[in-house]
């Protein structure tokens, strides 16, 4: 049953949906853009340490870092948002599930981070960018969707280097993108100082194409880059794989 405080904290058109971990609920709406598989995807392969800073460029709805928040102890988060409504939404998912004091949620372009939070602050940083390039693709009519998903006002170099000037020297950067777009993302990286270091393709059987990436690069590292085997999410018959399982049953 609902609480008096988190009936006020629900709007018009908005469903608070348990997120399976933890006894954390987020807050989405039926008719703008709601997190999926890349995201969680992105929490189970980002590894954050005990205590760590952690900055979420792009936050959405605030679900990277409240899946993190439950499965890493002490860490603190800073999560950027450009869109008014959903940074208010995370707000309030932060406020519903009692995190205020680990994850504050800045209505911000992620360009403006490193003036808001300082430069090389951060030990790591999550990330989903858009994922159509400018100029490039359909984009979808409901802004809060293109938005989310077009890269039409800020560039890919531009989104990899905001991300390099709040992380730390050594630190970390983790990302889901399209594999198809996979040599654009490492250039971008690597003109932000980001090495990529270890990467894991993502395809939903084994004779299919992968249509992600999970990426981690290291601010100032070496060249030298850890293939992982490939994430398969379906069975033959459409169901989870195993680990697809493991994951989702982490939540």
């Amino acid at each position: 049953m609902r609480t008096e405080e988190e009936a006020t904290l629900i709007r018009p058109g908005e469903r608070l949906d348990d997120l399976q971990r933890a006894g954390l609920r987020i807050l989405q709406r039926q008719d703008g853009f709601r997190f999926g598989t890349d995201a969680v995807l992105l929490a189970d392969f980002a590894t954050p340490k005990k205590g760590e800073r952690i900055c979420d460029m792009g936050t959405g709805t605030g679900v990277l870092p409240l899946l993190m928040a439950a499965r890493s102890e002490e860490t603190m988060f800073d999560a950027f948002e450009l869109q008014p409504e959903v940074a208010d939404m995370a707000s309030r998912s932060v406020r519903i599930n009692g995190l205020g004091d680990r994850i504050r949620v800045y209505n911000a372009d992620c360009r403006e981070a490193a003036a808001i939070i300082g430069h090389e602050v951060c030990h790591l940083v999550v990330t989903n960018p858009p994922y159509t390039a400018r100029g490039a693709g359909l984009v979808s009519p409901a802004q809060t969707r293109a938005l989310s998903r077009s890269g039409e006002d800020c560039s890919l170099e531009e989104w990899m280097a905001a991300c390099g000037r709040v992380l730390r020297n050594g630190g970390r950067l983790c990302c889901v993108f399209p594999a198809a777009r996979l040599l654009q993302l490492c250039d971008a990286m690597r003109g932000a100082r980001l090495e990529p270091k270890r990467l894991r393709l993502v395809a939903a059987h084994a004779d299919s194409a992968p249509k992600l990436v999970l990426l981690e690069a290291l601010k100032g590292g070496r060249p030298g880059l850890h293939i992982l085997p490939m994430l398969l999410t379906h069975t033959s018959d459409g169901g989870f794989t195993q680990e697809m399982r493991r994951i989702y049953g982490e939540l």
